[in-house]
């Protein structure tokens, strides 16, 4: 019997549901699916919900409702979850320059994967990506649909600056830099679209379960 999903205490006020893991699109689904569950109908108390590739932290408050009512609503929801019923999420294309100052790291991705730079930049702007999750960094994007022959390891040293809009892969994955920060993922390219504006009422662009497509500009 698998002995997921598993409900885990994080703290005094906060709990961890885990479905798997990996880093898996149809485990994420689930998680999405519990996200909102929750937000369509959170219990009383809940404050907060934090999806990741495969688990969603949920945030309360202890002074409203007490660590058995939480696990309780937890357990009601994950039995009806309905992860097949989830919208497909909003789609949005976004340009990129690829290579040159905005995307120093294009040639060596090229040469580990044992191609040109156009041909990565083609293979890189076929899919439709899904966003898995933000994190790391406010309005950091992690994308599941990266083409598996794209796949290069992070940079030995990390850079202590990386500009906002950069378009990086590390391994399997395929992201975006929304703000100044160091970073160790391969930088193939970078947008002007601003993708954080705390100063916004809603200041993250993508959200878990958009969509993504890139459109190579010059």
């Amino acid at each position: 019997m698998s002995k997921y999903p598993c409900i885990l205490a994080a703290g005094d006020s906060a709990f961890t549901v885990e479905f798997g893991d990996r880093m898996d699109e149809a485990l994420n689904r689930r998680v999405r699916a519990l996200d909102a569950t929750l937000n369509a109908q959170p219990f009383p108390g809940m404050l907060e919900t934090v999806p990741t590739y495969r688990s969603l932290l949920v945030m309360y408050d202890p002074l409203t409702a007490g660590e058995t009512q939480v696990r309780a609503a937890l357990i009601r929801a994950l039995e009806g979850l309905r992860a097949d019923r989830l919208p497909e999420g909003r789609l949005f294309e976004i340009p990129v320059s690829y290579g040159g100052t905005s995307g120093p790291d294009l040639a060596d991705v090229a040469a580990h994967c044992g191609m040109t730079p156009s041909q990565v930049v083609r293979l890189h702007t076929e899919p439709a990506y899904r966003v898995a999750m933000l994190g790391f960094a406010p309005g950091f994007s992690y994308l599941f649909g990266l083409p598996r022959v794209l796949a290069t390891p992070r940079l030995t040293t990390p850079r202590t600056r990386v500009e906002p809009g950069s378009v990086g892969i590390a391994g399997l994955q395929t992201g975006i830099y929304a703000l100044h920060t160091p970073g160790g993922w391969r930088i193939i390219g970078r947008t002007p679209t601003s993708l954080f504006d705390p100063d916004s009422d809603d200041p993250f662009v993508l959200h878990a379960g958009d969509r993504v497509r890139f459109l190579p500009v010059d």
